[in-house]
C-alpha cells in the first residue's frame, strides 16, 4: 500500500474551523491515516507556502445538464440522453479540477443520466468527483420540474425520461419516489415552488401540497434516505420544512417564521448566491428572456438578505452552487458571496467541507481529514482564512490519494 505524506505551511481542520500550522497529512492507499506536525514525519510531497484543505463539496450541481442558455427548456428535445451523459463526463472533469472532489447532484432532465455518470466515475472509467445523485426532478405538471413552453400538440408526446418525476397527488408522489430510488438515485429532489429558469412558473408560488411533500419524505425515509426541496417562495419553504425535508435549495424568500422553522427542524440552507450575479451580468449577452431576467432581479437581493438573517439565526449552511446555470468549474466564485453576506471565512470553508458532508450523511467518508476518511484534498497558495478568493482556483487537487492536478 503506497504511503504518501503531504506537508504544507497550514492544514485546515474542518471540524473546528482552524488552521494547523506546519502540519502534514499522512496517507496510506486511498485513506487518511493521521494529521501530524511535519517535523515528526518524513514528508514526501512538500508544499511550502500552501494551505491544505479537505476536498471541497458542492451539494447542488447538475453535471449531466447542458449549460442554461436562458431560452427555456423546450430545446431539451433537440438533445439525447446519451449526449447529456457524455457532456456530464466533461463537466465532471471541470468540477474536480476546480477542487470539488464530492458533489450532491441535484437532478437531471434526462432521467438517470446522473446515475450512469456516477457509476462510470465509481468504476474508474472517467475522472470526476464522488457523486450522490437525485435522478429526475420531481414536481407537478406544468411546474418548475416540467418541460414548459411547448405547443399543445407536442406537449403530450415528450419522452418519458423528460417527465419521469412529474406527479399529481400523494399516492403518485410516493410511488414515483420509490421507483426513482429503485432505479439508482441516492436521494430525492422535489420542486416545492416555481423556478426562475422554468418558463411560465412563479418562484414565489407553491407547487406541491403538504400531503405530496409529506409523502415524498415518508417514501424516501422508508428507503433510508432524504428529500432536498427546491423552494424560492416563503409558503413553499415552510411547507417543505414542516414536511421534514433535509435541505432547502435556494431559499430566496425566507421570512423570520421560515428561518425559525429551519432552526427548529435542523434543516440545511443551500443558497446559490453566485447564480444571480452570473445571470444579471451575462444574461443580456446570452439572450435570456425578459421573464428570466425579471425573476432573477426579484429573487437576487431577497436571497442575500435572507441568507444573512439565516446565518445570524444559526441555520445550518451547506455550500451549493447550482452549477449548470453558470459553467462548471466556476463554483469557487461563490465563496466570497457567502462571506459578504455574513458567514465567516472559517464557516464558509466548513460549509463546503464538514457541513456539506454532514448534510449528505457522508461525514465518515469526506469533508474532513480525520483518520479513515478518503484522502481527498486540495492545496492553495496562501491562507484562505485571510483571503477566501484563493478558493476560486485550486492549483492542486487529490482524490483517493492520487493527484488529479498535481505539483
Amino acid at each position: 500500500m503506497e504511503r504518501r505524506v503531504v506537508g504544507a505551511d497550514r492544514v485546515f481542520d474542518s471540524v473546528y474551523g482552524t488552521m494547523l500550522d506546519g502540519h502534514a497529512v499522512v496517507i496510506e492507499g486511498d485513506r487518511v491515516v493521521e494529521v501530524v506536525h511535519s517535523a515528526d514525519v518524513e514528508v514526501t510531497d512538500s508544499l511550502p507556502g500552501y494551505s491544505v484543505l479537505p476536498g471541497l463539496i458542492d451539494v447542488h450541481t447538475h453535471l449531466a445538464i447542458p449549460l442554461d442558455d436562458g431560452q427555456g427548456f423546450a430545446a431539451l428535445v433537440q438533445r439525447s440522453g446519451a449526449q447529456d451523459a457524455l457532456l456530464g463526463v466533461k463537466q465532471a472533469g471541470e468540477t474536480i479540477r476546480a477542487g470539488f472532489t464530492t458533489v450532491r447532484d441535484a437532478g437531471a432532465w434526462r432521467a438517470f443520466t446522473d446515475v450512469a455518470l456516477r457509476d462510470a466515475i465509481d468504476a474508474g472509467w472517467v475522472t470526476g468527483p464522488r457523486m450522490a445523485v437525485a435522478g429526475p426532478f420531481v414536481g407537478c405538471p406544468g411546474g418548475g420540474a416540467d418541460v414548459t413552453g411547448l405547443a399543445v400538440d407536442v406537449d403530450e408526446v415528450l419522452p418519458r425520461e423528460l417527465r419521469f418525476g412529474i406527479v399529481t397527488g400523494a399516492d403518485q408522489m410516493a410511488a414515483t419516489v420509490r421507483q426513482i430510488l429503485r432505479y439508482g438515485a441516492d436521494f430525492i429532489k422535489v420542486l416545492a415552488t416555481g423556478a426562475v429558469l422554468t418558463a411560465g412558473t412563479r418562484p414565489g408560488a407553491p407547487e406541491l401540497s403538504d400531503a405530496e411533500l409529506q409523502a415524498a419524505v415518508a417514501a424516501a425515509g422508508e428507503a433510508g434516505t432524504f428529500v432536498a426541496a427546491h423552494a424560492h417562495g416563503t409558503e413553499g419553504i415552510k411547507r417543505a420544512v414542516r414536511a421534514g425535508v433535509r435541505s432547502i435549495e435556494h431559499g430566496s424568500m425566507l421570512d423570520d417564521e421560515a428561518i425559525g422553522l429551519m432552526v427548529d427542524h435542523g434543516t440545511y440552507l443551500v443558497a446559490d448566491l453566485y447564480d444571480s450575479e452570473y445571470i444579471l451580468e451575462n444574461g443580456p449577452r446570452l439572450g435570456y428572456s425578459d421573464e428570466v431576467m425579471d425573476k432573477t432581479r426579484l429573487t437576487a437581493d431577497a436571497q442575500r438578505e435572507g441568507f444573512g438573517r439565516a446565518v445570524d439565526a444559526g441555520v445550518r449552511i451547506a455550500f451549493g452552487s447550482d452549477a449548470a446555470v453558470f459553467p462548471h468549474g466556476l463554483q469557487g466564485r461563490q465563496f466570497r458571496h457567502y462571506v459578504e453576506c455574513g458567514l465567516s471565512r472559517a464557516r464558509t470553508i466548513q460549509s463546503a467541507t464538514r457541513w456539506a458532508a454532514e448534510l449528505m450523511g457522508w461525514q465518515d467518508r469526506v469533508g474532513s481529514l480525520r483518520p479513515g476518511t478518503f484522502a481527498d484534498l486540495i492545496a492553495v497558495e496562501g491562507n484562505p482564512l485571510e483571503d477566501i478568493t484563493l478558493l476560486e482556483n485550486s492549483p492542486l487537487v487529490m482524490k483517493s490519494g492520487e493527484w488529479v492536478v498535481g505539483p
